[in-house]
């Protein structure tokens, strides 16, 4: 989906692999997969899966880390390779994703509507402004269908990769949910230094809440998670 990291993306193009971003919702990879376009996915929720089931499989995704590690362990007698040893080798490879996300829960819906259409009217300025590589509003066409869906997150991209998105949830008990995804990118050649993620993330997020002026429509001062 959309809002999660872009490390799969690093993966696939150095690959050639094609990827398809789809909206936040399971049902977005339903037709990709029906038409064979797709056999494994995953969202910002942290649900992977593959085409066998159209839902997020959690068991699935602890034997695909098992399948990975016996593929780098084929050797008892040697000494064991670590999920820690695979992923910095990942990160030596295709770069490193700094990610979090903040959500700020039980937002007056009103105000949240507010901050957001802000955002989708000042697209260019922010833009102009902030040296973005791209600022949009994530809209989707679907490759089998043609279904269009639209206002699916602002997106707010720099010229290194990093970006800062914002989306609202429907997800919530009552009001909105307001969820601002923040990432950082660090390539290769700098992924082995283990910077600690809050401080790679820090200025993007003080620059996200900036930019969108969640404080001043929200009177939020910290996020809910």
């Amino acid at each position: 989906s959309m809002p999660t990291s872009g490390a799969v993306d690093n993966v696939a193009k150095q690959l050639g692999i094609p990827l398809y971003e789809v909206p936040t919702g399971w049902k977005f990879f339903g037709n990709l997969m029906d038409a064979g376009k797709i056999s494994i996915c995953g969202e910002e929720s942290f649900g992977t899966g593959s085409d066998h089931i159209r839902e997020k499989d959690g068991i699935w995704a602890v034997l695909a880390w098992l399948s990975i590690l016996a593929y780098h362990n084929p050797d008892p007698s040697l000494p064991l390779v670590t999920v820690e040893d695979i992923v910095k080798r990942h990160w030596s490879t295709y770069g490193r994703s700094y990610y979090t996300r903040y959500d700020y829960e039980n937002v007056d819906k009103d105000k949240a509507d507010a901050m957001i259409d802000h955002m989708r009217q000042s697209l260019d300025e922010l833009k102009d402004n902030h040296d973005l590589k791209l600022a949009d509003d994530f809209e989707y066409k679907d490759p089998v269908d043609n279904s269009v869906a639209s206002k699916q997150g602002v997106r707010l991209v720099f010229k290194d990769n990093s970006r800062v998105i914002f989306r609202l949830s429907g997800t919530g008990s009552e009001g909105a949910t307001i969820r601002m995804y923040v990432e950082a990118c660090a390539p290769a050649e700098e992924a082995a230094e283990g910077r600690p993620a809050s401080e790679a993330l820090a200025p993007l997020v003080d620059a996200g809440l900036k930019m969108s002026k969640l404080q001043e429509f929200t009177g939020r001062t910290e996020p809910t998670v």
